[in-house]
């Protein structure tokens, strides 16, 4: 069996609503939250040559140490039980430090296309292990569309395809402390909680969910959705909330930060108000124009990259 090429497209997340709930006994936070693919990708570029040696090389212009590329084609390899060559290129376009999934899009794209290149690719439920074992948001980016996630965010459940909405996502110089903004919630810990206090925590998401679930129209769902971060890292970085008001002036609904920060993302009704509202931010604040990505069109372009590979 020779070598398999592939490039493929590693696209970016935003969410739909997030919910920090509580501190779990593995200190890990559960969480409850809508994942979104957006048309915004890395490319990630990847050949695998059987071999006696392995040998996993990475061209990565941003040069991150113990880049999740490598442990993620080093995983795939152990539980395959293969050994030879893995040469990977990345072209960097998602913002890092913006809870759009950078990193772990690229990592689930390797898993991806490595566990494809086998005489016998290894099974998807297997991958979602393996992905699971490297990040929490990993395993969203082998599904992509909308999915409802929890416990740490590797449990899922996917959700119908929303309308492909227009959107803006704008990022500003800021970096955020994932650990941080965790900490500056001050959740505690399971023991330490009421029922009555968590069943009107998740009142309002559920009532996101079911909307989401309907294929209702952002607009109509843009008063259920709420990022708990927003509080403690909009009281750290004031930018952020001046962005997310003139997003709402624009006429985004909803407007929102994704993840833990600090990139805030609008959904808009046409493509227009989308290009329009993005001249209203200029420099060192970085846009991008994108599209909620469904499902479907997710599964498509992977099984044609996938197929292209296994075809080389």
């Amino acid at each position: 069996m020779g070598a398999r090429r592939f490039q493929v497209e590693a696209y970016a997340k935003i969410n739909l609503g997030l919910k920090v709930l509580y501190k779990r006994p593995d200190q890990f936070h559960e969480i409850r939250t809508i994942f979104q693919t957006v048309s915004l990708s890395d490319t990630v570029e990847l050949i695998w040559e059987p071999g006696r040696r392995t040998r996993i090389t990475l061209d990565d212009p941003l040069a991150i140490p113990d880049n999740l590329m490598v442990r993620a084609a080093d995983a795939v390899l152990a539980k395959a039980k293969k050994t030879g060559s893995v040469r990977m290129r990345l072209t960097k376009r998602i913002p890092m430090g913006g809870g759009l999934g950078g990193g772990s899009t690229d990592a689930a794209a390797v898993i991806r296309c490595l566990a494809n290149s086998f005489r016998q690719p290894l099974e998807f439920d297997t991958c979602v292990e393996l992905a699971a074992s490297l990040g929490s948001d990993i395993p969203f980016f082998l599904l992509g569309g909308a999915v409802l996630a929890m416990g740490r965010g590797e449990e899922m459940y996917p959700l119908p395809d929303l309308p492909p909405t227009a959107g803006l996502l704008v990022c500003a110089p800021v970096h955020v402390s994932t650990p941080k903004a965790y900490q500056a919630l001050q959740r505690r810990t399971w023991g330490e909680l009421t029922v009555p206090s968590q069943s009107r925590i998740l009142n309002k998401f559920q009532a996101l969910a079911r909307s989401v679930a309907e294929k209702r129209s952002a607009a109509e769902w843009a008063h259920l959705a709420e990022n708990d971060f927003e509080a403690a890292v909009f009281l750290e970085n004031p930018l952020l909330p001046k962005l997310k008001r003139m997003l709402e002036r624009q006429g985004a609904r909803p407007a929102q930060m994704s993840g833990s920060g600090a990139a805030i993302y609008g959904l808009f009704s046409s493509w227009a108000e989308a290009k329009n509202a993005r001249e209203a931010f200029a420099a060192p604040v970085r846009t991008f124009p994108v599209r909620l990505l469904g499902r479907r069109a997710y599964a498509a372009r992977w099984q044609r990259w996938l197929e292209a590979g296994a075809g080389t």
